[in-house]
């Protein structure tokens, strides 16, 4: 079985057990998932199974969307509910809309992040989340990434406990912690806050509607219908330029040689390979001598 399944990923479930339920569900160990979840997270996680695997990293690469909840009023070790109470200062007065709409504007674009103490990312050959566990610190790296879309969606201060919760869509490039942005979106208010609430409406270039849970798979397998929901491994590639090639040029791709621009008549930087209706290699045009070379091979038979 080969293909990519769009999962749901339910609150409370990390992205690690979702894959595990899957091995069971599917009786296979080849499973891969692209774009971690945090367990409080729910919405789009895209599954490869089989031979799929190969374009994990294809999948990770596209956008991802988000709509959640900043709660501004206090501020966690985690940056978001699951973690113990740091700082806290009441929101006295409700905070306009045009100051939150104009921070929201000043983290929209290429900007920079300091993954969270308690995230996955290794620093050392350690997950950061390990160290915050144990109680060190450690230096963390900067990284670079681009928020297309920071939308207001909504905005409510509660006068009873003097906190302001805002409603936000977010459009964003993969490696984007979206506790991070809104943390510092209360920051650049003048408040400290935290992540309330999350879900990934799309990623993968899948979205909500095209989710199926995990009853969902398991109903689908007990009645042998899974294939019809499952996408092909070349549904990762679809951006991508594509190209059929003739039989002695496959020949020589399947040993992964080089072709010249003027064999396969293109100039694109990479292009998407076919043979006998289906995805064979991802290639790239190498500008030192001016020949495609293989970036990625699917399949040699």
């Amino acid at each position: 079985m080969d293909g990519i399944i769009p999962l749901y990923k339910e609150r409370g479930m990390t992205s690690f057990a979702c894959v595990s339920r899957l091995r069971q569900i599917l009786k296979t160990k080849k499973i891969g998932h692209s774009g971690t979840l945090d367990p409080g997270v729910a919405g789009v996680l895209p599954i490869c199974v089989g031979n799929a695997t190969k374009v994990v990293d294809y999948l990770m690469s596209s956008g991802k969307q988000y709509q959640g909840e900043l709660l501004i009023g206090f501020a966690t070790t985690t940056q978001d509910l699951d973690g113990e109470k740091v700082a806290e200062k009441t929101v006295e007065n409700e905070i306009p809309t045009n100051k939150i709409v104009a921070a929201m504007n000043n983290l929209t674009g290429q900007i920079t992040q300091i993954p969270p103490m308690y995230s996955a990312v290794k620093v050392n050959g350690k997950k950061l989340y390990e160290y915050a566990r144990a109680g060190e610190t450690v230096d963390r790296p900067k990284r670079q990434v681009k928020i297309n879309k920071f939308e207001l969606l909504s905005s409510k201060y509660d006068k009873e406990n003097k906190q302001q919760r805002i409603r936000f869509n977010v459009e964003c490039s993969k490696g984007t912690y979206i506790r991070t942005l809104v943390v510092e979106l209360a920051r650049q208010l003048g408040y400290p806050g935290v992540m309330s609430l999350l879900t990934r409406l799309k990623s993968g270039g899948f979205t909500l509607d095209q989710t199926l849970s995990l009853d969902d798979v398991r109903d689908a397998v007990a009645t042998q219908t899974l294939q019809q929901y499952m996408y092909p491994l070349d549904y990762a590639l679809k951006d991508y330029p594509q190209l059929t090639l003739q039989t002695e040029q496959w020949k020589k791709v399947q040993n992964g040689g080089w072709l010249a621009p003027s064999e396969l008549n293109t100039g694109e930087n990479e292009i998407v390979l076919l043979f006998d209706g289906q995805v064979k290699a991802l290639y790239h045009l190498d500008p030192k001598n001016n020949m495609y070379k293989p970036t990625k091979m699917f399949a040699v038979n």
